[in-house]
């Protein structure tokens, strides 16, 4: 055999050696497994994305991605424990171990990426806005000079709101109010002019809480980037590629046409891409620390990205919300994952 013919040989066998290695096991998925159930850190309650109803059972595209996790690992979205939390303490309930996951509306930023946490993939990308009640006769965040604004601590929301009105030259009166609920009465009773947090935010609260939702429009100025994600702990590489790639698995999915009722028909398909997702070709699961079906499970159990959002934030929800940037990478818009192989 030629140099250049052993030297691609031994090239292959370390390759496939590569791909063959199980996850180094960390702390976080050993947790779960012990306990038997996913702690996930959720919204006190936002409407689309974290809410509970009058029983007690949780909703909303946040608490998918919750289920999806929990499926991929425990085969069962029961088990699972929503904590929910507010701005100020979602990160601390994090760092502490109160919480396995946060899927909580958290914008990803450099500061908090360096405060030793990790983020998973975008679930979707948002930005900042301002609500008003038509009454005010106010078409343009431009006009807003000396307004008074709803706003709640601990929150990227708070930061960008000083900076905005600072570089377009505009003084506001900042009303500060840690409680969700606390905020939205405020705003809607007229203690503030102004309601001021994620553009999807905003939408779910005017459809959810303003007694006439059509008295009220969100301003056109988008204020800042707010890629919202999955946060886990820093330091436990096996958990976030767990929560990323069950994140990717259900982006390709509906890339690839797989929904929640024809995934067990997918199983059958010819396309080597899909087989490899559903776990009918291959053997991916050891490289994360799950079986080869954590994909089919996840996807069974809430769909794929697609239906996930149009159940719960879609164009046929109270929230109204177009795909826009949340699109898959193919209709232009910023969801993509990376090749499942």
């Amino acid at each position: 055999m030629s140099l250049r013919l052993q030297g691609a040989a031994a090239m292959a066998a370390a390759l496939l050696a590569f791909t063959a290695a199980p996850a180094i096991a960390g702390p976080t998925l050993d947790a779960v497994k012990s306990k038997g159930q996913l702690t996930c850190g959720v919204n006190t309650g936002l409407p689309g994305f974290s809410s509970p109803d009058s029983q007690g059972k949780w909703t909303g595209l946040d608490v998918d991605v919750c289920k999806a996790v929990a499926a991929a690992i425990l085969n069962d979205t029961s088990k699972i424990r929503y904590t929910p939390l507010s701005a100020q303490q979602r990160l601390t309930a994090l760092q502490s171990g109160e919480i396995d996951l946060l899927v909580r509306n958290t914008t990803w930023s450099l500061t908090r990426d360096a405060q030793g946490l990790d983020f998973a993939p975008v679930v979707y990308y948002d930005g900042q806005g301002l609500m008003v009640a038509k009454s005010l006769g106010v078409t343009s965040a431009k006009q807003l000079d000396g307004a008074t604004v709803c706003v709640q601590p601990g929150t990227t929301t708070e930061l960008n709101l000083a900076d905005w009105f600072r570089a377009h030259n505009l003084s506001f009166k900042p009303v500060v109010i840690e409680a969700l609920d606390e905020v939205n009465a405020a705003f809607f009773s007229g203690r503030c002019d102004v309601l001021t947090t994620d553009i999807s935010g905003l939408a779910g609260v005017r459809a959810s809480v303003a007694s006439n939702p059509d008295d009220f429009i969100i301003l056109p100025e988008v204020m800042s980037k707010e890629p919202l994600a999955p946060v886990v702990r820093h330091g436990d590489n096996q958990w976030r590629d767990i929560v990323a790639w069950t994140i990717y698995a259900l982006i390709e999915a509906e890339e690839k046409g797989i929904t929640q009722a024809n995934v067990d028909a997918k199983l059958k398909d010819v396309d080597p891409s899909v087989q490899r997702l559903l776990g009918a070709q291959g053997d991916l699961g050891p490289g994360l620390g799950l079986d080869k079906a954590w994909a089919y499970r996840a996807i069974k159990a809430v769909g794929n990205y697609g239906e996930i959002f149009e159940r719960n934030i879609g164009k046929k929800t109270p929230l109204k919300l177009d795909r826009g940037l949340n699109a898959l990478w193919t209709n232009g818009g910023l969801m993509y994952a990376p090749p499942v192989r």
